[in-house]
C-alpha cells in the first residue's frame, strides 16, 4: 500500500509542478471572483440571494473545471507516450495495474481539488456580496438553499466525473493527449444535441444511451426525467458505461506493448 501511495504523490507531482496547472486554477479563482461581484453589481433591487449566485456561479465554472480536469485526464498516459517516460515507470517493480489506478487517482484529485476551490471561493465571495434571507425561485420548495446548492454541485461533479473518465479512457486507447480532449470536449458540448434529436420522448431505446444521463440537475425540481426515467435508473446506466470504460481503459494498457 506504501508503495501505491509512493505512486500517487509521484503522479501529483507531475501534475503540480507544472505551470499550466497552476494557471488554471488560479483562472478557476479569478472567473469565481468575478461572476459574483458580476451579479452584485446588476443586483440593483437586492432580488438575489447567495445560493442564486453559487448555483449561477458554479454553472458558469463547472466548464472549465470540466475542462481542465479534461486536459489533466488525457494528458495523464498520453504524455508519457509523447515523452517516453512511460518506459521508465515499466521498468520498476510495480505492476500496470497499479500504475494506471495511480494516474487516475491522481485525475479525481485534481477535479474535486478544483470543484472545492470554486466552490469555496464562489461560497466566500456570494456571502460577502449578498443575503441569505432572499427568498429564490431556483430551488424547490422544502429544501434549504445550503442542501439544493450542494445537491446542484453534486450532479455537476457527475457530470464532470463521467466527462474525465471518457478523456481518460480515450487517452489510454488512442494514446494521444490531443485527440483524447478533443473527443471528450466534443461529447460535452454536444450532448445536448444528442439528446434533442435522440429524445427518449421520441425513442425507446434513446433511455439507454449515456447523454441522456449525463445531466442529472434535472431531477433536483423533478422525480422523472425524460421518457420516464428516474434518478436510480440514470445512475445505473452511468455506472455500467464508467465500469466499460474503465475496463477498457485497464485491458488496454495491460495487453498493449506499451514499452515499445
Amino acid at each position: 500500500m506504501g508503495n501505491f501511495f509512493s505512486l500517487v504523490q509521484n503522479e501529483n507531482m507531475k501534475i503540480y509542478r507544472r505551470v499550466r496547472t497552476w494557471v488554471m486554477l488560479g483562472i478557476l479563482v479569478v472567473v469565481n471572483l468575478v461572476i459574483p461581484l458580476l451579479f452584485s453589481m446588476v443586483d440593483s433591487e437586492g432580488a438575489t440571494s447567495i445560493w442564486d449566485s453559487v448555483i449561477l456561479s458554479s454553472t458558469f465554472t463547472f466548464f472549465l473545471c470540466t475542462i481542465f480536469s479534461v486536459i489533466i485526464a488525457a494528458d495523464s498516459v498520453a504524455g508519457e507516450f509523447s515523452w517516453g517516460t512511460i518506459k521508465l515507470l515499466l521498468i520498476r517493480p510495480w505492476s500496470r495495474s497499479k500504475i494506471l489506478l495511480s494516474k487516475y487517482v491522481s485525475v479525481i484529485l485534481f477535479s474535486l481539488l478544483c470543484t472545492l476551490l470554486l466552490t469555496g471561493v464562489s461560497l466566500l465571495v456570494s456571502s460577502l456580496l449578498f443575503s441569505g434571507s432572499v427568498d429564490s425561485n431556483m430551488f424547490t420548495s422544502g429544501k434549504s438553499g445550503l442542501v439544493f446548492t450542494l445537491q446542484y454541485i453534486l450532479c455537476d461533479y457527475v457530470n464532470l466525473f463521467i466527462t474525465v473518465a471518457i478523456a481518460f479512457m480515450l487517452s489510454t486507447v488512442f494514446r494521444a493527449g490531443g485527440l483524447a480532449i478533443g473527443l471528450a470536449l466534443f461529447i460535452m458540448f454536444t450532448k445536448g444535441i444528442f439528446m434533442t434529436l435522440f429524445s427518449p420522448e421520441r425513442y425507446t431505446w434513446a433511455k439507454y444511451l449515456i447523454f441522456t444521463h449525463m445531466d442529472l440537475t434535472s431531477y433536483l425540481q423533478s422525480d422523472v426525467g425524460p421518457g420516464g426515467i428516474t434518478l436510480g435508473f440514470s445512475l445505473a446506466v452511468l455506472a455500467v458505461y464508467y465500469i466499460i470504460f474503465m475496463a477498457i481503459s485497464w485491458y488496454v494498457f495491460k495487453k498493449r506493448d506499451v514499452a515499445a
